[in-house]
């Protein structure tokens, strides 16, 4: 299987949980469920459910139910997407080829179906039906601290937005992306290694895959802002530059930042060769992370 058909297979699979946990648009109050679905279901690449699949599948099984946990993954992105657009934040009005959930719903019901994604990936996590609840506890907790404040998503755009118009440095600069971006990707391999049982020894080496993989997106993503075109990132390019925001082009240039995403790429390939030929779709995710046009 090559990695277009384990993507296939993988997001099939992933769908599939969303449809399962994500109310109905039919469902009341119809709104809210109408625009929380708008975003989810709007054709994302689905990278971090994948990663928790692809982690346990690296430690030689997988497990009944894994996608259950996998899905919350995509419920805290897409809120993350939801929120970070809003006039308050990034102010962007394109998102995934189409306008921004608070264009089409308004600002409140946005914010609304950002914060029911957010209460819903842990209420789903507690419900998971193949789970321990040791696991789950472990799995909420994981969740909880990537998309937290300290070290976590919601800190990292803190950094982010006090960063604006600020001199660019090197540690500012990580201090934003290891938190904003690299700290759920990094979880996504995680709660598939706790899924699964990893031992110790697994998932410090999955966690550094997922460390390594995180900022090579990042990086990648910073320089699809300055090169690529709305239609090719289905959202508005160019923004990082215009809020003169702290970018590994910005600190780096575009030459280093490119020959900085390889480094990364490869030190992923390396803290995956304990799992040998089971962590190959992992290694693939990498390399399609950092060679990706979108």
């Amino acid at each position: 299987m090559n990695l277009k058909e384990y993507l296939a297979a993988r997001i099939q699979t992933v769908e599939a949980a969303l449809e399962r946990w994500v109310p109905a648009e039919t469902v009341a109050p119809q709104t809210i469920h109408r625009a929380m679905r708008y975003s989810l279901f709007a054709g994302g690449k689905r990278i971090r459910p994948v990663l928790c699949i692809g982690a346990a599948e690296a430690l030689g099984v997988s497990p009944k139910g894994i996608e259950d946990a996998a899905c919350t993954l995509e419920m805290i992105h897409t809120y993350s997407l939801i929120h970070d657009d809003l006039p308050a934040l990034d102010n962007d009005d394109l998102r995934r080829g189409r306008p921004t959930n608070h264009v089409v719903f308004g600002e409140a019901m946005a914010i609304l179906a950002g914060d029911s994604l957010l209460t819903l990936a842990f209420e789903t996590l507690g419900k998971l039906p193949h789970a321990s609840d040791l696991t789950k506890a472990r799995l909420v907790a994981e969740l909880a601290t990537a998309s937290g404040t300290v070290g976590g998503m919601i800190g990292g755009q803190v950094h982010d937005i006090e960063g604006e118009r600020q001199p660019p440095t090197a540690e500012l600069l990580e201090a934003i992306h290891r938190a904003k971006t690299g700290a759920l990707l990094r979880a996504s391999v995680r709660m598939g290694a706790i899924y699964a049982g990893a031992n110790a020894e697994q998932l410090d080496a999955l966690s550094r895959y997922g460390e390594h993989t995180g900022l090579a997106f990042q990086i990648v993503d910073d320089i699809l802002d300055v090169e690529e075109s709305a239609e090719t990132l289905g959202k508005t390019p160019g923004k990082d530059q215009a809020q003169q925001k702290i970018t590994f082009p910005a600190v780096y240039g575009l030459e280093k930042s490119k020959q900085m995403a390889e480094v990364e790429r490869l030190a992923a390939h390396e803290a995956l060769k304990p799992f040998g030929q089971a962590a190959e779709p992992l290694a693939e995710l990498a390399d399609f992370i950092v060679k990706r046009k979108a």
